[in-house]
């Protein structure tokens, strides 16, 4: 104690009715002050080092209540010399200082393994005070560190910690977890880690402890670093039975802010090995990791896996895993999950319900679909385009194209803006039926609209003129889609060349293929399609001219040219 008051600024003892503060000096120095709160001394006793006084004496400090007096003696010259501790005595009504031991400064000093400084360039254990305390219940006192934490004030906990380790007090556990926070708050980092370390060593841990220091770890130095701090921990085994769900919930939340979905795996093992059992917010935090990872085979695992640990899902886990079980195509695991959330009053939101539908009408199941509509429309949801488009498709799907139709003048009638997806798609079933018309009408009422018709929409209509056999209309599509400057693509050429020659409209077909640059595939469609029709001599054109382009065609057409060659010959042998 002696080397304390020899290295501190002040040392104050407070009791009841008066407080005394002590300001220390060094060799250096030649005054002592003294300042009594509530007492008649307040002031300064001057000492000159060459008196024997100062050289040779101890100040044996000495309180008494406020009607008495405060007295100031020397020690004996014959006492020994005390370092570490003052001694608890008792001389009638007045009370010596009670037992203050140096051992929690030297636990908070120690510097093992922390660095040098803390976050704001100055250690707050070396600047605090310790005080007599008159109050002596642990619980009472802990209560006051708790109660100070939490009104953030840091410094007062902080010595009242101390005060308590002086005067042979333990706070609780709460007490010191509270301070903990107090300190990282305020942003006194290197505190708080010096705290950590003498929580550990004096086993007055708890895995609330754990979770606040590895938040902060990983606020303050990164997520790499937090999970470098829990495997050093992990690896003392004296020190990971102090861990309980709190901790690891902790640790895969770290693991969730830098998507580290294989480090959440192997500590989710971990947990399953050592025999915990996992808490809604665990299976929470993992089935959203492996969700956003795209991993969602282990979010329907651990989904099964809670659900059998008998772990009651929140909604939000619920909406997830259908969009889970959606991308992995299980559709029936998908279908429980969302009535399981009707079962018990939950509203399965918009984005839901489109997943579901999406499936089924992907999987054929096209009366699910609808019904899970029905249940989205009385749920009060307003379909979008996804919904739309994920039913339309799934009558295209299912080659129910005048189904679609009518449902696309159903959506039509309902909402005055179309988009241009939902257009294309009926024309999709434009072109299946060979409805023309249709698809012509359509494509004026996009350009009506002002909607910005593509290329791909062009092509479906043209599509649908070949379906019916009208390449004339097919053509006129197309000059009207240069005049728009639309730029027409290679499935446009072969949809128009096909068109022309089951229309017998030879010269266009040459035309077509003069205005253009060779192309494999529309040589190959002209010269197929002409070998078919009987344009032999045409076709056998249109080949010489592709070899002499540097063209090679393809195995059909050479399949037909040769059948054709052997035909001619055959005939001319005929003839001979």
């Amino acid at each position: 104690m002696g080397e304390l008051l020899r290295n501190s600024a002040s040392f104050a003892i407070i009791a009841n009715g008066f407080g005394l503060q002590f300001h220390s000096c060094n060799q250096s120095r030649d005054t002592v002050f003294f300042r009594c709160s509530n007492g008649s001394f307040n002031g300064g006793l001057p000492l000159k080092t060459h008196k024997r006084l100062v050289l040779k004496c101890r100040l044996n400090m000495v309180l008494v209540p406020v009607y008495e007096y405060v007295r100031f003696s020397p020690f004996p010259m014959n006492m020994p010399r005390i370092n570490s501790q003052f001694k608890s005595t008792k001389m009638g009504n007045r009370v010596k200082v009670l037992n203050m031991t140096a051992s929690f400064e030297s636990e908070l000093d120690s510097s093992q393994n922390l660095p040098s400084t803390s976050s704001n360039g100055k250690d707050l254990v070396y600047d605090s005070k310790v005080h007599f305390l008159e109050e002596r219940n642990e619980e009472e006192l802990s209560r006051r560190i708790l109660m100070l934490s939490r009104s953030n004030k840091v410094r007062s906990a902080l010595e009242l910690c101390k005060s308590m380790e002086f005067s042979g007090l333990k706070p609780d556990v709460h007490a010191y977890n509270s301070l903990l926070s107090c300190m990282l708050r305020n942003g006194l980092l290197n505190d708080a880690l010096r705290t950590f370390e003498f929580m550990k060593n004096n086993k007055v841990i708890t895995g609330h402890t754990y979770s606040i220091m590895l938040k902060a770890i990983a606020d303050t130095q990164g997520n790499d670093a937090a999970l470098d701090m829990f495997a050093e921990l992990e690896r003392d085994s004296t020190l990971k039975k102090d861990f309980d769900m709190v901790v690891y919930n902790t640790v895969i939340s770290i693991c969730g802010r830098s998507n580290n979905w294989v480090e959440t795996e192997g500590l989710w093992r971990r947990i399953q090995e050592n025999g915990y059992i996992g808490t809604q917010v665990t299976y929470s935090l993992l089935i959203s990791i492996f969700v956003r990872c795209n991993q969602c085979e282990l979010a329907i695992d651990a989904y099964t896996e809670m659900i059998r640990n008998g772990v009651e899902p929140r909604d939000d886990i619920m909406h997830a895993m259908i969009n889970a079980c959606v991308k992995e195509e299980k559709r029936d695991l998908a279908l429980s999950i969302f009535q399981k959330m009707l079962d018990d009053g939950l509203k399965p939101n918009l984005v839901a319900c489109n997943a579901l539908i999406n499936s089924l009408g992907k999987g054929g199941e096209i009366k699910l679909a609808f019904k899970i509509y029905d249940i989205m429309i009385s749920l009060g949801h307003k379909p979008d385009d996804f919904t739309w488009n994920s039913l339309l498709g799934a009558l295209y799907r299912a080659n129910r194209h005048a189904d679609a139709l009518h449902l696309f003048e159903r959506i039509r009638q309902q909402n005055e803006l179309i988009s241009l997806h939902l257009y294309n798609t009926a024309l999709m079933s434009c072109q299946k039926l060979g409805s023309w018309d249709k698809a012509l009408q359509l494509l004026w009422q996009m350009e009506g609209l002002g909607l910005s018709v593509s290329t791909t929409s062009y092509n479906l209509v043209i599509g649908a003129c070949e379906t019916a056999r009208k390449p004339k209309v097919a053509l006129q599509v197309y000059d009207h889609m240069i005049h728009q400057k639309c730029v027409p693509d290679t499935f446009t050429h072969l949809s128009l060349i096909r068109s022309c020659i089951w229309g017998s409209l030879w010269a266009e077909v040459e035309e077509i293929l003069d205005g253009l640059p060779p192309n494999v595939s529309l040589y190959n469609a002209a010269i197929q399609g002409m070998s078919l029709r009987g344009k032999v001599e045409s076709a056998k054109k249109l080949y010489f001219k592709m070899q002499k382009n540097g063209l090679k065609p393809d195995g059909k057409t050479r399949a037909l040219m040769l059948q054709n060659l052997r035909k001619h010959r055959f005939k001319a042998k005929k003839l001979t």
